[in-house]
């Protein structure tokens, strides 16, 4: 069985980033289980990025992760090469009522960079876990915006085709997605904000929105972002159920709220978030997931839950693609 692993000494001597053979991906990712890549490349800028990306086979797997706040990696690992953006594509720049940030800028740290100047508008990014650059390729959003409500443009290394900018119109922005291909990797972003209505305004709405994920959700347990994205209207309906229904209310009405299987288990706090209890493999996480999508097969003869939490690699160790 092939094993994809670009040796590191094929890699051009002129690469400046952190290259990682058999990096423990899964213990590092928000749910702390999983398996290793192969190889993880951690680029120290924009050209180094693209000088790797140049070199690397066209024939092995290539991978681009942010800061797996809604990743589940699988147990047998991640065959071929992973990219991860970290500190040297963390900067935030603050410009009148516009921010330029990284790829690898925490959303949080966006939120907080507007707020400590007064910017608002970009507020609810402090209660989407994980990086810049994984919000942009699924148009993140809460409490009621998204990442399409703030975007300017954005600039992205397309592997085929060096450098390239979008505009906000032209990232085709749908629910939790872009209809830019997946072969782009985004490196930064400038987002527009507005004078806050209120001395002391944002930061006020910050403290509100800490305080509602504190009450609301399991931040302090072992977790990631949203397992399953909101249901459509239309799926709703053709379901026979009323069309504003959230996705954490299809699988309470499952029997999905503290549901475990293995290690895992749906929140007591909020059944739309899968927690590592302490002992989960990233099996038992899917395994989870999949069990409520069954239930509600089941149960309203149509396909509601779809996955938000993204899955990659392989099944079991040794497994190729």
């Amino acid at each position: 069985m092939k094993k994809h692993v670009f040796e590191k000494s094929k890699i051009s001597e002129n690469i400046r980033g952190k290259i990682t053979e058999n990096a423990p991906l899964g213990r590092e990712s928000w749910f702390g289980c999983g398996g290793s890549a192969d190889l993880l490349f951690e680029p120290a800028d924009f050209d180094d990025l693209a000088a790797f990306v140049k070199d690397y086979p066209k024939t092995e797997p290539l991978l681009v992760l942010g800061g797996m706040a809604n990743t589940i990696i699988r147990d047998g690992g991640v065959r071929g090469c992973v990219i991860r953006l970290g500190k040297p594509f963390s900067q935030i720049e603050v410009d009148g009522y516009t921010i330029r940030a990284g790829a690898g800028a925490l959303n949080g740290s966006v939120a907080a960079a507007a707020a400590k100047v007064g910017i608002a508008g970009l507020e609810f990014l402090s209660g989407i876990p994980g990086t810049v650059g994984g919000a942009l390729r699924m148009n993140a959003g809460a409490y009621g915006r998204e990442i399409k409500d703030i975007l300017r443009v954005c600039e992205a290394l397309d592997i085929g085709r060096g450098k390239r900018t979008f505009t906000a119109a032209e990232m085709g922005f749908g629910y939790r997605s872009c209809a830019l291909p997946q072969d782009l990797i985004f490196t930064q972003a400038l987002f527009e904000g507005a004078p806050e209505d209120e001395p002391g305004g944002v930061r006020h709405r910050l403290r509100a929105i800490k305080e509602l994920r504190r009450d609301t959700q399991p931040i302090t347990e072992k977790t990631g972002g949203s397992t399953f994205a909101n249901p459509s209207a239309e799926a709703l309906r053709k379901a026979g159920l009323p069309e504003n229904l959230r996705a954490w209310q299809v699988v309470e009405r499952v029997g999905g709220r503290g549901l475990t299987i293995g290690g895992a288990q749906m929140s007591r706090k909020h059944c739309n978030f899968m927690i590592n209890t302490g002992d989960a493999t990233a099996a038992d996480l899917e395994n989870l997931g999949e069990e409520l999508r069954r239930r509600v097969y089941a149960e309203f003869g149509t396909d509601i839950l779809h996955w938000e939490i993204k899955r990659v690699g392989c099944y079991n160790k040794g497994d190729n693609l």
